[in-house]
Parts: structure tokens; sequence; C-alpha cells
């Protein structure tokens, strides 16, 4: 795949033309709903066999090269490479696909299980219509080899019915499904949710049903209802036995806690609590995972961070899902919300005390828009990526890039005069934080939160990593 960025003067048609791929697959891999209104600086992904590698430190022409299936050549002549032994981290390269001339009595298959890619990427790259007819001295791009593996994690807190339908549009992408969320009570029981749609719905797309638990609502924090639990040891197996009897009633295979805005004296408490929880469930056949704070450090200060003990919960739980978003906050100033140049901060930290195998990055699929000025304490509006490019189109606005923060932003003014930032994610952002996550060597991904349509996310995905499955 790659990603071009609509210039001035830019037409579908013109971008389709000269990379000699279909309208309609740019189309439907955007999912452009006003595709005879370009942006200038909208990023769109463009399908074809062809990659853009940034160069990580340490690495090798020759080994980039082994990755995608290419040559030293075929690349250092497609980027004018004068030294093909100093090549500087951070560079991108262009790294053309290979090219299979067909022979005589030749089959699709019979070439996919050549260059070990699978019939159907084969297919989609050459825009093939009939995979039965194949002609000899056709050419033929080849899709470059599966990515790493990768465990992807979704949360979805839309429930009820309307659940099912988004688990089956992200299923085939998703290692694990998170319903947000039960909330402890003070006696150690749990208000019920209805999730029953969405976990069948992940059994039908081979996706592990992961219970959430917290102690917090949109409008309470919860640090004291978390106090009242972790100080008894009793409530906690009352606790335990409420969670244990739920996953087997529901089919849950795994449980996540998240507990946030624990009060810094709790820190013990809750660690001893996660120690509590990891040998009730293990015994019951069940896997834990916790949710932490994006920290850069021991020592940082705050509610939100002090009790998430970064090296306990590395060593006591099955995983760890970093929660690298809201640094802008819907009630704070305009800003980036995962900017990339923090949470590589927070990766730093966590990967000095956390095992790297034990992992999730912690992705946001939404975008917010301020009004201006700011006024501290007005809340922005949250909605999808793809309402943020609709929203640009409409108002007819310029979208700019933060390479910092490596996230796309872009001011308008609405019909009552009133100024708006909006910030949000596009395919350029995406592929950063993918780049990232391969470049610390991540076990996994987790979606906060599905239902926010992002085409480009998943296509990006997929052609940077193999989803695994384990059911």
């Amino acid at each position: 795949m790659l990603i071009y960025v609509v210039k001035r003067g830019d037409t579908l048609w013109q971008i389709a033309s000269n990379y000699r791929v279909p309208i309609q697959r740019i189309i439907d891999v955007n999912g452009l709903e006003y595709p005879n209104q370009l942006i200038i600086g909208q990023a769109l992904i463009i399908p074809t066999a062809d990659s853009v590698h940034t160069v990580r430190a340490g690495e090798t022409l020759w080994q980039i090269a082994q990755n995608y299936g290419a040559t030293v050549q075929a690349i250092v002549q497609a980027n004018n490479i004068s030294d093909p032994s100093n090549i500087s981290p951070g560079l991108n390269l262009y790294i053309p696909a290979q090219r299979h001339l067909v022979q005589p009595g030749e089959t699709l298959s019979l070439i996919a299980a050549r260059y070990g890619v699978s019939l159907q990427s084969l297919i989609e790259v050459n825009n093939i219509v009939n995979p039965d007819i194949i002609y000899p001295g056709t050419v033929l791009s080849i899709p470059h080899k599966p990515g790493p593996g990768i465990n992807v994690n979704g949360y979805i807190y839309q429930l009820g019915e309307q659940q099912a339908a988004i688990v089956r549009e992200n299923g085939e992408q998703l290692t694990y499904l998170s319903p947000f969320a039960y909330r402890i009570r003070e006696d150690g029981s749990l208000e019920q949710i209805y999730d029953t749609p969405a976990i069948n719905a992940a059994y039908a797309e081979r996706v592990v049903p992961m219970m959430a638990i917290t102690n917090f609502t949109s409008t309470e924090l919860g640090q004291n209802l978390a106090h009242v639990v972790l100080s008894s040891p009793e409530i906690q197996e009352r606790l335990l036995d409420n969670i244990v009897s739920i996953m087997r009633n529901k089919g849950y295979q795994g449980l996540n806690i998240d507990f946030e805005n624990v009060l810094p004296a709790d820190r013990e408490l809750y660690n001893s609590f996660l120690v509590r929880a990891v040998n009730r469930l293990h015994r019951e056949g069940y896997f834990v995972s916790s949710a932490l704070a994006p920290k850069t450090s021991a020592e940082q200060v705050g509610l939100l961070y002090e009790a998430h003990d970064y090296e306990a919960h590395g060593r006591v739980v099955d995983f760890v899902i970093l929660m690298t978003y809201e640094w802008g906050y819907r009630l704070g100033p305009p800003q980036a919300i995962s900017p990339l140049n923090q949470i590589r901060r927070v990766l730093d930290y966590a990967v000095s005390v956390i095992p790297r195998q034990k992992i999730f990055f912690g992705f946001q699929l939404y975008a917010r828009d301020w009004l201006l000025p700011h006024v501290q304490g007005q809340q922005a509006e949250t909605f999808s990526n793809q309402e943020a490019i609709r929203r640009a189109v409409m108002y007819g606005t310029v979208i700019q890039y933060d390479t910092v923060a490596q996230s796309p932003f872009f001011r308008y003014r609405d019909g009552q005069g009133r100024m708006h930032e909006v910030w949000f994610e596009d395919a350029r952002s995406a592929q950063a934080k993918f780049n990232t996550v391969k470049e610390y060597g991540l076990s996994g991904i987790s979606y906060w939160a599905l239902g926010y349509p992002f085409p480009q996310n998943w296509v990006l995905l997929e052609d940077n990593f193999t989803v695994r499955k384990l059911i």
C-alpha cells in the first residue's frame, strides 16, 4: 500500500491514472463519501503492491529487501540511493513490488504458492476480474508476504443489539473483544450490562470475548469506590466470585481490569488485588489483563497515574493495555488526541519495566472538534474520523499535519461564524502508529472504541500485520 496526500488541483481520476489503480478501489479502501470533492492535505491509501518503508535504527537495505521480497538493486534504483551501505533511520523508502511474467500453463494458484502469498491478495492487487482466466505474457504484481503476528483488542461501549453488527464488521481484524464495562459495587457485586449480542457475534468471528470491569463512569471518578473494595479481602473474594459466575454463564475467556483514579495510598492494595485475581482466575482457566494510564516514569504524580505500578502489572497479569490516548481531552484545550511524540515517551518507560510481549498499544478511533477560543471546561464534540473528513469537505478547509505529533488537524468557521479546531486520525497517523508498534516489538494493539468508522485503519492494519486468532 502507498499513502498519497492530495495536492491543489488533484482529482481522483488523475490519482488513479497515475498509479494505474481503478478509481472504485481507491474509493472503497478509503471509504470515500465524496470522491469528487477531495480536500488539500487529505491522505489517501493507494491499493497497490508497492510499499513505503520507514527505515529503523540498525536496519540494512538487505534486511529490508528480504522482508519485502524485493532486491537491493530494485530499492536502490527506485530511490536513487548513492551509498547503499549508509541509510539513515527515519528515511522513507519506496519499495517496488516483485513482478511476475505469466508463463504458458501457469495458474494464479501456482503463482501465489510460488511466492508464498494468498490467492485472494494476488487477485486483489492485480484487479483480476476472472481468476480462472490468466494469459501468458501478463505481468503481475506480487503482494508482499504477510506481516508479523499481532494481537488486537477492541473495546466496545455501544451495548445492545447494535453491538453485533459492529463486531461482525470488524471481527476479522480482532483477537479479543471487550464490552465495556461491568462496574463494581461497594459490596462486591457488579452492575449488569447487555453484552450477549456482542459475545455471540465475537464467537461467530473467532474473537475471544474478554470481560471488562471498572470503578468509574463518565461522571464519577470512582476513587472512593475502589478504596472500599481494595481495602477488604472479603469484598474482593465476593467480587471474584461474581466475576467467575458471569464469565462462566456468558462465555468470557478472560478479564480486563480497568481501575482508574485509584488513590495513590492504595497502590499496594491494588497490586495485591491483581495477585489475588490472577491466582483465582488462572486456577479457573481464565487469563487476566489490566489497563494502564500513560505514564512516562515511576515517579509521575497525579490521581490517574500514581497507583498504576507498571512493573507490578507487567509481572503479575498476562498482558497490559496502555491507554495511550486522551492528551486531547474532551474538556481540555484542542490538541492531538494521541500525539506520537508523547506516546513514545510512555513506551520508552513501559518497555523498561514490562516485557514487550505483554504490551498492547492503545489506539483511539475517534476525532474531536473544539470551539475556538477554548474556554476551560467547555466540552469538545467527539465523532468518527469519517465525520472529520465530511466536515472538512463541507467547509472547504485545508487539512494540515503535525509532524511532531504525527496527527492531522484542520480549522473551519461554521454557519454561525464560530471557529473550530478538529484533530483526528488518517492513513498517515495510523501508519506511523503501526510503524511504532513494530519498532518497539509490542505484542498487540487495543482500540478505543469500536463503532467509530475508520476504514483506512483496518486496511492498513491488515497490510502491516497478521491478526492472530486464538479460537
